[in-house]
């Protein structure tokens, strides 16, 4: 088990192509903790537009009646990808880890397996 910094410094360090992560509540907005980021991206504000994202989806799948749970999100741009993994168990519900990736630098498929791995060593 480790705690929400040890969580955030492996992610920034263990996956490649990491330039940000951060640990949102999506009830609030707020981001518990946030590594990385730029002078030009600011990883609170991002994570807290990232709680639209997270909220709009859930309000769909309910109005849909679709009851499986959302594991992640991926939202790609041109040279960077987003990837919101939803918490689930040990006091992780109502929030998401969000993770910030350059897309030349980066494995999506090995960043969304090395995030699984971390959310679930993470204790809240």
């Amino acid at each position: 088990m480790a705690n929400t910094e040890t969580s955030l410094k492996e992610a920034l360090a263990s996956i490649e192509g990491a330039t940000g992560i951060a640990l949102v509540d999506y009830t609030s907005g707020m981001a518990l903790g946030t590594l990385g980021g730029s002078k030009g991206f600011d990883l609170s504000v991002a994570a807290a537009g990232n709680t639209d994202v997270v909220r709009a989806k859930m309000r769909t799948m309910e109005h849909l009646g679709l009851k499986g749970q959302i594991e992640d999100i991926l939202i790609s741009l041109t040279d960077q990808y987003h990837l919101i993994r939803l918490m689930s168990g040990r006091g992780g519900n109502g929030l998401f880890l969000y993770l910030v990736l350059d897309a030349k630098r980066s494995n999506l498929a090995m960043a969304r397996h090395q995030l699984r791995r971390i959310e679930e060593d993470l204790e809240i």
